[in-house]
């Protein structure tokens, strides 16, 4: 028998289609019923029932009891980040389910991917860190320079204590639809929920997408629109 980790079980988890739709409409780092995951899917709530069980016996999901009622989330950022990994490598290879629909158009402007921004505003919000030298890239390797730690620090962001969390500060995240990486690992995190607490973007109610409030081009760590972009 073969040893080492088996990624043919984790294959088999994503690659179910339905099970795969569960994943993505996860993706954005809400908590939903198996009711809600089942329309996502397709299925029904008993058939819904089973993918569930077989996605939290296989470290994907985990489930959250309130009261009477269950939710599912992500397992961590890392079924996020690997999720998107693979939504951005099928892209690339051309392996689109569906035709673009009216809800596209927002998903690529800007979405969450888990719990930071993705789309074309997250890869811009990069650039313009790395453009200013708030951030500095080697690759993939991301970290935070002096004027980044002053900068963030200034706009509310504690970064002594995100650099001590066992997620990495600054990571690289491939973006499935600009197909470029964005901010991801607990900084990306705080920026999102610091826009989201200071009125400068929101949610949308029925899909992951991120909408911006004229409140953002105030603040330069939303200055979206100046940054390079290739």
């Amino acid at each position: 028998m073969k040893e080492g980790p088996d990624i043919a079980r984790i294959g088999t988890l994503i690659g179910d289609p339905a099970r795969a739709n569960m994943l993505t409409a996860l993706i954005g780092g809400k908590a939903l019923t198996a009711t809600e995951l089942s329309q996502a899917a397709g299925v029904t709530l008993q058939t819904a029932s089973t993918h569930l069980s077989k996605l939290e016996d296989g470290g994907l999901i985990v489930q959250r009891k309130q009261g009477r009622h269950r939710y599912f989330t992500l397992a961590d950022a890392a079924t996020g980040a690997l999720l998107e990994t693979i939504m951005g490598f099928a892209a690339s290879r051309g392996h689109l389910r569906y035709r673009p629909g009216p809800k596209d158009p927002a998903l690529r402007k800007a979405r969450v991917c888990y719990d930071h921004l993705a789309g074309d505003f997250g890869v811009r919000m990069l650039d313009s860190f790395v453009c200013r030298g708030e951030i500095e890239t080697d690759g993939e390797n991301l970290s935070v320079t002096p004027k980044g730690y002053a900068q963030f620090e200034a706009f509310g962001i504690d970064l002594s204590r995100l650099a001590s969390n066992r997620r990495p500060l600054c990571k690289s995240c491939l973006d499935w639809s600009e197909r470029r990486s964005h901010l991801a690992g607990t900084l990306g995190k705080a920026l999102l929920s610091r826009m989201f607490d200071q009125g400068w973007a929101r949610r949308s109610d029925d899909s992951r997408a991120v909408l911006f409030t004229p409140k953002a081009s105030e603040n330069s760590c939303c200055n979206f629109r100046s940054a390079p972009h290739n």
